[in-house]
């Protein structure tokens, strides 16, 4: 019995190290296919483990700083000049600088003062309770104002008949007011033109947008058509705030020249009314 026990020990202790290797092994193939199973149970404890993320390049961002990280942001002039252009911010700055210009011109040009002062109404009324008519022709002739130059067209015309100086005074009323006129409209074309060019822009800007998007694919990135977007609302939005003061100075400086004029007008109708009675001198042979 003895005999048989030796052989079977000897047998077992010479296959436990295989039996051990075939073990080890084994659970090695295990661990290679499921993974470490204590770090399973930590991810379903405590969630999923961020993983990188790879860009179109295949290029892993470990941490996401780079789309995590926000713009710095722009500044607003330089947005502008960027979303205008050079071409449209020499138009735009082109016509605000005449807009200016006009409008402080057409100020200096509607005053009572330039049209119709009250001096040369009191001083040439003076003269003619003196009888002295030269005198007041030569005061309205060397008057720069519009009631100067009316004054002495009356009186200039007045041997031929009051009709004909009343004539003479409504031709010099209406020169003046089409030179005012003429000066004021150049304001009304501002007006109408600076919207028409911030529509263009806008035009422009969307066919950008729109180009962008069809040769772009499916994706285009979203910078790429907020330049055209830009370009279209910007030139709008300058284009209406050169045109919203073109079009009120316009009108409110329409207005009063109109009303002085009509003043002008008046007062000096009052002032030749006395001559009511001249008759037309003959014509000497």
């Amino acid at each position: 019995m003895s005999s048989l026990i030796c052989p079977i020990i000897l047998l077992v202790a010479l296959a436990t190290p295989f039996t051990i290797a075939n073990i080890a092994v084994a659970q090695d193939d295990a661990a290679a296919e499921f993974g470490d199973v204590p770090e399973m149970v930590d991810e379903a404890v405590d969630g999923p483990v961020d993983q990188p993320v790879a860009d179109d390049n295949g290029n892993a961002d470990a941490n996401g700083d780079d789309a995590a990280a926000p713009k710095k942001s722009q500044n607003l002039l330089k947005w502008t000049y960027d979303s205008l252009g050079l071409g449209y911010l020499l138009i735009f700055l082109a016509l605000s600088v005449t807009l200016v210009s006009l409008f402080v011109m057409n100020m200096l040009a509607a005053r009572r003062d330039t049209l119709c002062p009250q001096e040369l109404v009191d001083s040439f009324e003076e003269r003619l309770n003196e009888k002295d008519f030269q005198g007041a022709y030569d005061m309205a002739r060397t008057d720069e104002s519009v009631l100067g130059q009316v004054l002495s067209a009356g009186l200039a015309k007045l041997s031929r008949g009051y009709n004909k100086a009343l004539e003479g005074m409504q031709e010099v009323g209406e020169e003046e007011s089409m030179k005012l006129e003429h000066r004021l409209s150049y304001m009304a074309l501002i007006g109408n033109l600076s919207p028409m060019i911030g529509l263009f822009g806008t035009v422009q800007g969307m066919i950008s947008s729109f180009q962008v998007i069809a040769l772009g694919g499916s994706t285009p990135k979203p910078a790429d058509l907020a330049a055209g977007i830009s370009t279209a609302l910007f030139t709008t939005l300058v284009g209406l705030a050169v045109a919203i003061p073109a079009i009120a100075a316009y009108n409110i400086l329409r207005n009063r020249v109109s009303r002085l004029l009509l003043e002008v007008g008046v007062t000096s109708e009052n002032l030749m009314s006395r001559f009511e009675d001249v008759q037309p001198q003959a014509v000497k042979k």
